[in-house]
């Protein structure tokens, strides 16, 4: 469990630097694997593609059951809220406004016989990566879908690993949304590498945008070159400030909002109140006894959390 560590009485360098190596650690054994993977893909696309979905995720695809259906599509929304749509709706409003304030525009201005200025065009194809197995957030679907959409890439491919019952619904849902139609049910090093490369049922992307697992995140690091990507995101990390002010609740559920992404995801509280520090360790202890997640925010707040009280 999260610990409090009151440095008004001495820093802890132990702690400090437990919490610096996180970002040192990388397992060697993984990254051999992550390139073994490519290099199958590569060479063998579908057939290792669904090779490592089945032994990955337990689930059997080949060519025809690979992409998801409109019928699945239209599955998806019976098992979703009124409220997740309403929701949704708003959401895409507003990402749609704010990136449709970043676009940028081709001009051209000429002086004393130089011509200089910019051309800008969108990309031709973009693969985008949601998470599925222990995280799914229809949100990694919108924050990617809809700055490409805004920019006015033609072809849209999403990649997200498939349960036992299929993709997860609100991802399909919030894809279908944003007008997403190519959606595949793949995932891990497996699903990069086919957007990098192409496969007989994936098509080759100019760029792979989304977050991952250390798998998909050590993917996207070796194949930077091969494909363009956003950049090797996670795991996630939050540090919030608060002083005596602070809602104990609310400062909670932002480190149990991060905590329950990835066992190596890292949650710290800087306070000035010992008072607010005890009672948002309650206060975790608490409504992680109602979440799904409550192991993996276990172990992600054991290796990676911290309270630390400050003057």
């Amino acid at each position: 469990m999260i610990e409090i560590f009151d440095f008004r009485k001495g820093i802890d360098n132990g702690i400090l630097q437990k919490l610096h190596n996180r970002s040192k650690l990388e397992n060697k054994e993984i990254a051999k694997k992550v390139e073994e993977i490519i290099s199958n893909v590569r060479e063998r696309k579908d057939k290792a593609l669904f090779e490592y979905t089945y032994m990955f995720d337990g689930i059997n695809l080949d060519k025809s059951t690979v992409k998801v259906t409109k019928e699945e599509i239209k599955n998806a929304y019976k098992e979703v809220e009124g409220e997740f749509l309403k929701a949704i709706d708003k959401a895409i409003k507003n990402i749609t406004e704010f990136h449709e304030k970043q676009k940028q525009s081709t001009w051209l201005d000429f002086k004393e016989g130089i011509v200089y200025g910019q051309i800008v065009r969108p990309l031709s194809q973009v693969g985008i990566y949601v998470p599925g197995g222990t995280a799914s957030y229809p949100s990694s679907v919108l924050m990617n879908g809809i700055p490409a959409k805004v920019a006015g890439v033609e072809k849209i491919v999403m990649v997200s690993p498939a349960g036992k019952k299929g993709v997860n619904p609100y991802v399909l849902v919030a894809a279908d949304k944003i007008g997403i139609e190519d959606i595949y049910k793949v995932g891990g090093a497996q699903a990069v590498a086919a957007l990098a490369f192409g496969t007989e049922s994936i098509p080759k992307v100019d760029k792979i945008v989304g977050p991952g697992n250390i798998f998909v995140a050590l993917a996207k690091r070796a194949l930077y070159g091969h494909v363009d990507i956003d950049m090797v995101a996670g795991p996630s990390e939050v540090l919030v400030i608060a002083d005596e002010t602070a809602n104990p609740k609310y400062v909670a559920a932002d480190l149990l909002s991060q905590a329950e992404h990835d066992v190596m995801a890292s949650s710290i509280l800087v306070t000035t109140s010992l008072e607010v520090a005890q009672q948002v360790k309650i206060e975790i202890e608490r409504q992680m006894e109602y979440l799904e997640r409550k192991e993996i925010i276990e172990k992600s707040l054991k290796n990676f959390g911290a309270i630390i009280v400050v003057n």
